[in-house]
């Protein structure tokens, strides 16, 4: 006997499956953003506005990409290589980082929670060669 979802159960299921990619965009929009607005930012590595501006459109790019389904992977990819510096950042001055791991860790948790099939192709073609 199957069971199929009702449509309270599809609509609850499309909200949990969302719902770490809506957590993870809240920590995103605004890092993106103060990086545009406050540019002239002291106390970091890189103190150049241009490369604070970049940065921001970077992420806000990065958000975009991931949000939409079918760029999911460009979208990850980007926000996890941006976090994977932020992550080396921290390390290298003497920062906690760990915080900075679980935001990355959290930003390839719901990529996959949204679209496990294609991690699944993607180990699958690896097998193959």
């Amino acid at each position: 006997m199957s069971e199929t979802k009702t449509g309270k159960d599809k609509i609850l299921s499309r909200i949990l499956i969302w719902l770490p990619s809506l957590v993870i965009t809240l920590f995103y929009i605004p890092n993106a953003l103060d990086k545009l607005i406050n540019h002239d930012q002291t106390g970091k590595i890189v103190e150049s506005s241009a490369v604070m501006i970049t940065a921001g459109v970077f992420i806000l790019i990065g958000v975009a990409l991931f949000l939409y389904n079918k760029t999911i992977l460009i979208g990850t990819s980007m926000l996890v290589l941006y976090m994977t510096f932020i992550v080396l950042i921290h390390m290298y001055k003497g920062k906690p980082s760990e915080i900075v791991m679980l935001i990355l860790m959290s930003t390839i948790f719901a990529s996959y929670i949204r679209k496990p099939y294609l991690f699944h192709q993607a180990i699958e073609k690896q097998g193959r060669e």
